[in-house]
Parts: C-alpha cells; structure tokens; sequence
C-alpha cells in the first residue's frame, strides 16, 4: 500500500510540526541559529583581511605588519574551526534528539492503532517509517533547513561586501548567477522526483525483506528460493535504478556550476586585470574577490543539494504523519475500572463486518455466567476468532453491544478491558528474549516466584529447567528454538501469572502432539476454575464438558446447548462430531 505524499518542499505546516519537536531543545536550538549566523558573518572576513594584507603589507614590504596580520588570520582560523565544530555537534545533536522523541511518539501510536490497521498496511513499510524515513528528518536539522539558513546569510554577506569593495567588479563577476540559478531550479525540480521514487524503492525493499526472511521455512520447504532470489533481484534493480538517476543528476549539475564559477573567474581576471592597470583597483582586491567567487558558488551549489536534503526530510516527515494521522485507533473514552468486575459476558444482536457490509457475524445473542465456559465450533471463517476480537474491542461492532458484568465494553477503559482477559492464540509469539520476561511480558509487578508456580501448574517447569539458564534461556526471534508444544506451554504459562477474570483459548491445543495435550489438561482446568472461559476448538473432544456450546456457520449460531443437548438435536453439531470420532 503506497503513502501518497505531495512532494512540496516549502510545506510550512508540516515544517512547523516538525519544529514543535525542538521545543525540549530550545537551548541547543537557539545556539544553533545563532552559531550559523556567526558563521555568515565570518566568512567574508579571511578575504577581506588577505586584501589588507596584499595591499598593505607585501605590496608595502612591511614584514613586520605581515607578522602580525598572519597571527590576525591564524586567530580567525581557529574561532571559525570552533564555531564550525560546535555548529556540527549542536544541528546534529538537535536532529538525533528530534528522530528520537519522533520515533518514540510514532512507537506509541503504532501500538494504539486498530488490528484492521495491520491487516492492511505491511509489516516493512512501517519499519521504513520508523527507521529511514525519520532519519531523512534528522537531516534536516544536520543539513537541512539550518544549512541553508546560514547558506543563504553567508551570500548575502559576501555580496554586501563585495558591493561594499567594489561595485562594478561585483556586477562583473555575477553576470553568470542568472546561468547558475537555472541550472539549480532544473536540477531541484529534476532530483526532487528521482528522490521520492528513491524512498518509494526503500519501502518496498524493506517490505520484501520482512515478509520473506520471516517465511523462509516456507520458501525453503517448497524449495522456491531461485524464483524469490528473481523477485528480489528485480525489486534490488528497481531502487539500484532510483538511486543511480538520482547520481546521474548530480554528476551533470556539479559540473555545470564549475563552468559557471570558470565564467565568473574569467570574467574576474579579464576586469580585473584591466582595472588593475588603469589603477581603478588594488592587486589585493582582485585577490580577495577570487576568494569571494569560490565562496559564493560553494553555497549556491550546496544550496541545490541542502534542498534536495530537505525535500526528502519533508517526504518522510509527511510519510511519518499520515501514519500519527491515521485515526484508526480504538477509541478509550470509557472511563470505567470497577475493583470487581464480575466476568459475566452478553452478546446482545451483535453483527459485524471487517469490510463494507460482508457480515462475518450476524445478528449473534448468547450469554455466560460466572465461572461458565462457552465452547465455540463451526467451520474455518464461521466467525469464531471475530468473536474473541470483539470482546477485546480490537474490532469495533457495527450494530448490537457486548456487555461485562452489565457494562458495555465501550464503557470500560481499554488497557482495563484487555488486563481482565487473557488470551491463549495458536499461533504462540514469543520475543528474543528470556523465557522469564516472555511469560511476564516484562511487567515488574511479577516476580519469578509467581512464574515459577504457574509453570509448576501447567507442568513446564521440568523442561524450563533443562533448558539453558532455566529461566533466563534467550529464546531466538518467534520461538525458533523451542518445539511448537513448548511455545505453547509458556502461552499458558503466561495466562496463568496475569490471574485473568476470562480466559479464551483460541485453538490453543491445535499445535500440541498428544502427550503435551495430556500434560497441560489439567493445567487448563486449573485455568479454568472460577474463571469465566471461552473456548474455540476443532477437536470436539476437548469441549465437551463446556457449559455450552455455540455452533456456528457462516457468521450465524445454528445451534446451542451442552455436549448432549446438541449430540441430540441430531444437526449440525453431531454431523461434525460423528465426522472426527469416525476418522
């Protein structure tokens, strides 16, 4: 899914929320204008002191003056080395702590955002916005929109004192500038789309890179890695392209301005010598204005470039706010968090769509009491899992209210509402870390003590303790190193220590061979008691001793009941039963 960007480099507004970022830095910004404006200020000073000196001093042979006026520009060397140094440190400074405090804020709205938000939008692209795209914002304090500030300062400086010096020769020399400021509006607009396409490129690298090392067991299992190897190949060529256009850019711009700045020399040496021999103007000024040609035309050609810097800060900025824009986050007005909420659960005519009006659920009413566990079943894409992401308002319903304990769920504060469930998926994620924090999830409030008995109660603890380090085993990226029944037992685990007022086990035995199922069914009992629970399951065998059961089909609740109640409707329910038990 492409971000559309318009690609303006002048977008104030944009520039403006960017610098509301530098309010924090104030101090570190303040310094850094002013340190740009004092570097303006002392460029045109070395020339103008080696004017003096040619004109006063060696044309003179006064070697003592010389000396001194040596010592002179030694001096203002050595202020510039430090005002530049501390000018680079300062921008810097400012642009890293900026991209900080910008990918800590995008972090944050990324993890508020709407599951829907994921189904649609790749993994990489958000990773280019988190990472590259907010470094191109860094440079816009670096090399940016501060350089081009004092870009700008510095050649009005150095034109005012050469006007100052000697107005014909100035008007001279600047002849070619019309030529130059040509080149460098056709060279702008020119690298202005090569750069856009380049950080197009960069995103659908990244998102091709995340999706297939992230599937590489199923490249590798169906032996596709030649046909993903031309994929990429192609996709490396596209942003290999991109790139090189944008170089081809530079390498006949650069070049231009040489010639130019040649002209200006000429135009320089032919005037001034002229004017040097009808005494209209001193050898040192001719010197001096050499060192003023080289120090105009450096600025107007960096100008292009800092542009161009710009314009690439401005594209990820924009990038980077249409995503904190996006308003695809679940609303928390509810301001609701009662000490004891009792787990009593209502499906009140709820329907649901994840598109348009393609009803995955329709018109579904049931309740669970206190300490009941519902048992859902029905075909793949029946409505199953949409259920459990309602209750966890990571879907919004279209029509109906679900209700806790009375309450709807709207009601209740979000972070509240999700800490009151637990969920076990059968996809099990685990993060590079250890055993320990992946089943405390990091939360200081468990101690290893509360993980250590919930592993005891779910049987896990012996495995853990074989494991290196026990419980400070790095687990790889996803569990790569565990068995699918092992991720599975620290799921559990986890649901265990977070003592949740519901339980839902999403498929939660589906990945797990025969004895780690037998292992953890007391466990789940464990679990389970005095706890409201749902549960979805294929295998009929674990859910019959629910409370009841909802069969769905097609978004609908066909039947209900407990295990015989249903065995006896002689429907649905027992068409799938007789089918597993059968096979």
């Amino acid at each position: 899914m492409a971000t559309k960007v318009t690609g303006k480099t002048y977008d104030w507004q944009l520039l403006k929320r960017i610098l509301a970022y530098t309010k924090p830095y104030k101090f570190v910004f303040y310094w850094s204008v002013w340190l740009t404006i004092a570097m303006a200020i002392l460029s045109p000073l070395r020339p103008f002191i080696i004017q003096v000196t040619v004109d006063n001093f060696i044309l003179k042979n006064n070697s003592e003056g010389l000396f001194w006026m040596i010592i002179l520009m030694v001096a203002l060397l050595i202020v510039q080395t430090m005002v530049q140094y501390y000018h680079t440190f300062l921008t810097n400074t400012l642009g890293q702590s900026v991209i900080k405090d910008m990918r800590t804020h995008v972090f944050n709205h990324i993890t508020k955002l709407k599951i829907s938000y994921f189904d649609k939008t790749p993994i990489g692209q958000l990773i280019t916005r988190t990472v590259s795209d907010l470094e191109t914002i860094a440079d816009i304090f670096s090399e940016g929109i501060i350089v081009i500030i004092g870009s700008i300062l510095q050649l009005i400086t150095i034109i005012a004192v050469m006007f100052y010096q000697n107005w014909r020769l100035t008007l001279v020399v600047l002849i070619p500038i019309p030529l130059l400021v040509l080149a460098t509006y056709i060279f702008k607009e020119a690298i202005k789309t090569a750069f856009q396409d380049v950080r197009t490129q960069v995103g659908l690298l990244n998102n091709f890179l995340q999706e297939h090392i992230s599937g590489m067991r199923v490249i590798q299992y169906f032996a596709r890695e030649n046909q993903e190897y031309k994929k990429f190949e192609a996709i490396n060529k596209r942003h290999q392209d991109a790139h090189i256009r944008s170089n081809w850019y530079y390498s006949i711009f650069f070049p231009v301005v040489e010639l130019i700045s040649a002209m200006s020399i000429g135009l320089l040496v032919w005037y001034g010598a002229k004017s040097i021999l009808n005494n209209q103007v001193s050898p040192g000024v001719v010197v001096a204005f050499i060192m003023y040609i080289n120090m105009l035309f450096r600025p107007i050609r960096e100008l292009a470039d800092k542009f161009n810097t710009l314009q690439m800060g401005m594209v990820g900025a924009e990038r980077i706010f249409n995503v904190l824009d996006n308003q695809a986050v679940t609303s928390n007005n509810g301001p609701l968090k009662p000490e004891n909420l009792k787990p009593e659960i209502k499906f009140k005519n709820v329907w649901f769509a994840y598109a348009d009006a393609n009803y995955v659920l329709k018109d579904i009413s049931f309740e669970i009491h206190e300490g009941e566990t519902l048992a859902i079943v029905g075909a793949t894409g029946a409505g199953k899992s949409s259920i459990i992401n309602l209750l966890n308002r990571f879907y919004e319903i279209n029509k109906g209210e679900i209700t806790i304990d009375y309450i709807p769920i709207k009601n209740l504060e979000i972070n509240y509402l999700r800490s009151q469930i637990a969920t076990v998926l059968q996809d099990v994620f685990l993060f590079s870390d250890t055993v320990a924090n992946n089943i405390s999830l990091n939360n200081p409030d468990i101690e290893l003590s509360q993980i250590m008995q919930a592993a005891k109660n779910v049987g896990a603890h012996d495995f853990i303790m074989r494991l290196p380090n026990t419980y400070q085993y790095q687990v790889q990226e996803r569990g790569a190193t565990l068995s699918a029944g092992q991720a599975q037992l620290l799921s559990f685990i986890r649901a265990m220590v977070y003592q949740p007022k519901i339980l839902v086990l999403d498929e939660a035995t589906s990945s797990v061979d025969t004895e780690t199922e037998k292992l953890i069914a007391q466990a789940i009992k464990k679990l389970m008691k005095g706890r409201t629970s749902i549960v979805i399951a294929h295998r009929l065998s674990t859910i019959q001793n629910a409370d009841k059961i909802l069969v769905l089909h097609q978004g609908q609740i066909v039947e209900q009941g407990n295990h015989q109640q249903l065995l006896h409707l002689n429907g649905y329910y027992k068409r799938l039963y007789e089918l597993q038990f059968t096979a």
